[in-house]
């Protein structure tokens, strides 16, 4: 049976707001990290708009020398990391999954070096610039832009310095740059020092950005004496710099030495001592190299008998990095630390679970990660079907002015940018094509094929080939904890075609401490509906749709089914959007941060079907077999979700999925 005969309901087509390109456009975000089941974001007019953010931190909405000033005078103990820009769109894949994975731990921002041999102000996918505007937009990290003097005139740095402000980047520090050649040369129109470069941004920019600027524990080698340096950095601050970072050292006591000798001369800013983890002997000597630092004898006594042993050198150098920690935050005058990464990981994590800093907390403010750009810090409310793909979301919205604060509003109104291009680098999997095929299959015989990926994925086992099946194209994260609540359940329903993308369990006043689905401020409550999307085939469509009908679940359960050519039926009443999350907390009103919205459906299809051919198809060569399988569910399949809007009840839809395998295999009642 044709499900079209059943009664269409057809939406509107999607189109433009008609207030899109006013100066006041309502707009909207990015959505949930929660992986295959989650909550996510949604938009709203200014005049349905009911309250402010409660929900997040008071942190959200301070600047940056704020945040810090404020660690200072509590106590609290926090870090920072720096990262490079790489050199390869594959590696630049590579940092923005460290920048969520390092992200999870609590840094009070991150720093992106500037490299002028790398075009570090344009918009190449590894460019300085475009990797901070990652960092703050899409993975949510306060972030400091590093900008160097070197070969570059004034009319330029205003430039970049323009484009970094448009990105939503407020941090800013102010280098004068290594020279490209031997010796600096001096630019011609340009900045020679870093002075220069602070007082140019106060002077264009007014109080715009929060300044860092360099410190040298042992004096800039290119100084006169230690004592011309620090009288050199007490001008920088007195210019405007906010905040200090100091370059790397290899004892607690050159640092402590440091920070005195700077409070004697007047200089009352923070000043973070910068930590360089020792990750191997060719690392270490380049670092060295640049830097012009000598290696105590007592760190060489040590390395050199091990130099060829990354692993023996990589210990040895987080012992050393956490014992000279320790005694800087033991002291009294640290609280925040400052480390050189390299770009990995794995030591400067060990290094800060073993001071007791690193702070991953399971619970967040909002159900979905929360956007650092400035322009976004009133969001409160998201469309879930962005729930596992946050970043094309924040993409898809970027260009919005305004952003939903307190209700999602009349979908009738909303109208979400264009996508431009699905495949920015940080949208493509983290996996490459070898490992992509291991676990999707090298080779495609059937659409149960299809299902058996489904299935591994939710149950964790292994495929026939031995590989686990860590993520889908709509996915590229492993199950999130909250879904697993729901892996029997989800394991059943694969195995026979109903292949789930986002879920979640109805929640009916858990505890906002929950460490599970909880998130928002202590002392409240959390609330869910039971959400359910998926794909299936026709004939399995045919049969729900017969036993949302006939077994009168039309009246408890919303739903919206469409194809990829945007045949579309809804009992959605008027188009008006659906909170499916919400939370109670004290001495608030109710939050809603997360919506099912079916206009928004209408433009999420597009993409969820792109990705069947985009990110799976293509693995295979046109006119493959496991191409044409690919093709065929991408054609033909619909794309639903459902809603249980009786929260406090058992969920209903896994008895609609059982029904629904019930009809097909009894003929005679269809």
């Amino acid at each position: 049976m044709d499900p079209a005969s059943l009664g269409w309901q057809q939406l509107p087509v999607w189109k433009e707001r008609i207030m899109v390109n006013e100066p006041h456009s309502a707009s909207s975000g990015s959505a949930s990290s929660r992986s295959e089941g989650s909550s996510s974001g949604s938009e709203s007019s200014k005049d349905s708009s009911r309250c402010s953010t409660p929900v997040l931190d008071a942190e959200r909405h301070e600047r940056l020398r704020e945040k810090m000033r404020r660690r200072y005078d509590s106590g609290d103990k926090w870090f920072s990391l720096e990262f490079f820009p790489p050199r390869t769109a594959n590696g630049a894949v590579n940092l923005i999954s460290r920048f969520d994975r390092m992200g999870m731990g609590g840094p009070l921002f991150i720093d992106v070096t500037w490299h002028p041999a790398g075009d570090p102000g344009s918009d190449k996918e590894t460019s300085s610039m475009i990797i901070a505007n990652t960092a703050v937009n899409y993975c949510g990290l306060e972030t400091v832009l590093h900008m160097t003097c070197c070969n570059q005139t004034k009319e330029e740095i205003t430039g970049h310095l323009q484009k970094a402000k448009r990105l939503g980047l407020k941090n800013i520090m102010a280098l004068r740059g290594d020279p490209i050649g031997e010796e600096w040369e001096e630019e011609v129109e340009g900045f020679n020092y870093a002075i220069d470069l602070v007082k140019h941004i106060r002077c264009e920019f007014d109080d715009y950005f929060d300044i860092c600027v360099a410190g040298y524990p042992k004096g800039h080698p290119e100084a006169e004496s230690y004592e011309a340096d620090l009288r050199h950095l007490k001008e920088k601050v007195s210019a405007g710099a906010d905040f200090i970072i100091t370059q790397l050292f290899f004892r607690s006591e050159t640092f402590l030495a440091f920070m005195k000798d700077c409070q004697a001369i007047g200089i009352t800013c923070p000043i973070v001592p910068g930590i360089f983890p020792i990750q191997g002997y060719h690392s270490l000597r380049q670092l060295v190299k640049l830097s012009k630092l000598e290696v105590p004898q007592e760190i060489k006594e040590v390395i050199e008998p091990i130099k060829d042993n990354d692993a023996a050198i990589r210990n040895y150098g987080v012992e050393l990095a956490a014992s000279m920690c320790r005694e800087l935050l033991d002291s009294g005058m640290v609280s925040g630390l400052h480390f050189y990464t390299l770009n990995r990981e794995v030591a400067t994590t060990e290094i800060l679970k073993r001071l007791g800093i690193w702070k991953e907390d399971p619970r967040r403010p909002l159900p979905w990660a929360v956007s650092a750009h400035p322009k976004r810090r009133v969001e409160d409310v998201r469309p879930i079907f962005w729930a596992s793909r946050p970043k094309s979301y924040i993409h898809r919205t970027q260009e919005w002015d305004d952003f939903p604060n307190g209700r999602w509003g009349n979908s009738s109104s909303p109208a979400f940018g264009e996508l431009k291009d699905y495949y920015l680098f940080y949208l493509k999997s983290k996996s490459p094509r070898e490992e992509l095929l291991k676990m999707w299959g090298e080779e495609l015989t059937s659409e149960e094929s299809v299902f058996e990926v489904f299935t591994f994925y939710i149950s964790g086992e292994p495929n026939g080939e031995g590989h686990k099946v860590t993520c889908l194209p709509w996915n590229d994260d492993p199950l999130a904890a909250e879904t697993n609540l729901l892996k029997e359940q989800l394991d059943k329903v694969n195995r026979r075609g109903i292949l789930t993308i986002n879920s979640q369990p109805n929640i009916n006043g858990r505890p906002s401490t929950d460490p599970i689905v909880g998130w928002g401020p202590s002392g409240g409550y959390v609330f869910q509906k039971a959400y359910l999307e998926f794909f299936t085939s026709s004939e399995n469509i045919t049969a729900l749709l017969k036993v949302l009908k006939m077994k009168k679940y039309e009246l408890r359960v919303n739903y919206h089914i469409v194809n990829v050519r945007g045949e579309n039926i809804t009992n959605a009443p008027d188009l008006q959007p659906n909170a499916v999350t919400w939370g109670i907390f004290p001495g608030r009103e109710i939050i809603q941060p997360t919506v099912v919205d079916p206009v928004s459906f209408m433009y999420w299809k597009d993409e969820a079907f792109a990705l069947w051919i985009e990110q799976w198809a293509k693995l295979y060569e046109e006119e493959s077999p496991s191409r044409m399988i690919i093709q065929y569910i991408h054609d033909n399949y619909y794309l639903v979700n459902l809603v249980d809007n009786e929260f406090p009840l058992e969920n209903c839809l896994w008895q609609v999925m059982e029904d629904t395998f019930e009809l097909l295999n009894c003929p005679t009642e269809q």
